[in-house]
């Protein structure tokens, strides 16, 4: 059996990686040449030894994050071996290596479709969150990262922490210790708004954005990409800036302070802004054509702006964008909470940052909320019955779920007795993994629907019974915020801060 490992040789490059293929029986220093699933599973103990050894000595940030990506390497090579996913303490048995299906399983690795525009998978349990930190060269947000959150603030971490859908990151343990030693940071995080409604999907960095704000008591920037979408979509100027506003009023609604928080348009706030366009032009010097064809895709077919937008989307990570606010300082660190989609542009921003003197933006990514149809693809505004939308009424929000949510169970409801559901493929759960607050509630509910105790039907009645309040209060918010809040938030202005 032939195994893929894919090596990186080159760190950030103009957000570009240069990766090496080789064979896993040709590897002396990723695999060391593991013949069998049992050899590969005790070099991967052995390396999981390792980076706790390394992380108990306090070893330098750089050779513990080697560790972790061979480690990562590792358990990808370990479950394209064996079909299972690595699990310490529970070696495989003689018998358990994946078919072999000749060209086809070589394909697989390249099955997940990630970019800003882009998501899918074949895998019925989603994209392969651990390809992609290797593939992306980031970070796993593991449970001594988790810990040590909780230490720091002095609090239990959000549900999207303890549950692994906020998984990657760059740079976050940087931005705890600056936090320890009371510098401050800011929030920045954004909306490509591409119509009127928002769907439960967008609502997911929001919440977790309004948490670290609250928790961490710091500035909250957030781009409207109009610009973005009239260059993307078959749309009008005065489309897109209006979908940025009506957009806002379901951002305010999450609950966020209009006296610690600046919501902009890129229509409007460039212009407007001599600041925020001269570092926009300062990221257009340092970033090649090649760079950006290579990072995004462009073809010479696109439109030239297109290609000029990613450092529109890169220069709110830079303090000095926002002179109201940050009084001019540029030594301000930005953190980033987004879908990993995003990741694209803030490598390339991370590339350019110390050459035009500013600290690098830190990120914390998240799993993609899937389509009502399944997890290979995420949820879209574009697709009516992919998406609950927040404007739906609790009848419609019903009958969608019932209608068009993938089940994991069986097709009977005697072989669903018997054998039970899998709930890692199954919509309902995944939705209630983000929204259900009650972790022991979730577990109790995963271990019914395994069994067969709970059916689908029950699983999908919880389901709307938790969605239906939450998005009646939402709707109920958005009719408190007015134009006039919307022009409050939206007003260039300090905040309540002091820098």
């Amino acid at each position: 059996m032939c195994l893929l490992i894919v090596e990186r040789v080159s760190c950030e490059l103009g957000g570009k990686y240069i990766v090496r293929v080789k064979k896993m029986t040709d590897c002396q220093g990723d695999a060391e040449g593991a013949k069998s699933p049992l050899e590969l599973y005790e070099q991967l103990t052995a390396q999981g030894d390792e980076v706790r050894t390394l992380k108990t000595a306090k070893a330098d940030k750089a050779e513990i994050d080697a560790a972790v990506q061979l480690l990562l390497k590792l358990k990808v090579g370990y479950k394209q071996m064996t079909g299972q996913d690595f699990k310490a303490g529970c070696p495989p048995s003689e018998n358990s290596v994946a078919p072999n299906n000749g060209p086809a399983a070589v394909d697989a690795d390249d099955e997940d479709t990630v970019d800003p525009w882009n998501v899918s998978t074949s895998n019925a349990k989603g994209v392969d969150y651990d390809k992609l930190i290797v593939r992306f060269g980031s970070s796993k947000i593991d449970k001594e990262l988790v810990d040590r959150i909780e230490k720091v603030l002095g609090q239990k971490p959000h549900r999207f922490l303890r549950r692994g859908i906020f998984f990657s990151h760059r740079d976050m343990q940087q931005v705890l210790d600056a936090y320890e030693k009371h510098k401050s940071f800011y929030l920045y995080t954004g909306r490509g708004p591409s119509s009127e409604a928002m769907h439960v999907g967008h609502l997911i960095p929001f919440i977790f954005t309004k948490w670290l704000q609250d928790v961490f008591d710091i500035p909250l920037v957030i781009q409207m990409t109009d610009d973005e979408k009239y260059l993307w979509k078959d749309l009008t100027l005065e489309d897109c800036h209006h979908f940025a506003v009506e957009n806002a009023k379901d951002i305010i609604a999450c609950g966020f302070d209009v006296n610690k928080t600046f919501i902009f348009s890129d229509l409007d706030y460039m212009g407007a802004t001599p600041e925020f366009y001269r570092n926009v032009v300062k990221i257009q010097k340092h970033v090649t054509f090649n760079q950006v064809k290579g990072i995004f895709g462009f073809t010479d077919s696109d439109c030239i702006g297109k290609i000029s937008f990613p450092a529109i989307q890169a220069a709110p990570s830079f303090s000095s964008s926002f002179p109201q606010i940050f009084k001019g300082r540029k030594d301000i660190q930005c953190l980033i909470p987004c879908a990993i989609d995003q990741d694209p542009y803030f490598r390339m921003t991370r590339d350019v940052a110390p050459r035009i003197g500013y600290p690098k933006p830190a990120l914390l990514h998240s799993t993609f909320f899937p389509a009502l149809q399944g997890a290979q693809t995420k949820m879209s505004a574009s697709d009516a019955n992919s998406s609950i939308f927040l404007t739906d009424t609790p009848k419609q929000l019903k009958n969608k779920v019932n209608k068009h949510a993938f089940s994991g169970g069986k097709d009977t409801v005697e072989e669903h007795r018997k054998y039970g559901g899998n709930p890692d493929i199954d919509v309902a759960f995944m939705y209630l993994t983000f929204f259900l607050e009650d972790d022991e509630q979730l577990e109790k509910i995963r271990q019914d629907y395994t069994s067969g105790a709970l059916l689908t039907g029950e699983l999908k009645k919880i389901l709307i019974e938790t969605l239906q309040p939450m998005i009646a209060e939402h709707q109920e918010r958005r009719k408190q915020v007015t134009d006039e809040t919307v022009k409050q938030f939206m007003t260039p202005r300090p905040l309540n801060f002091n820098f």
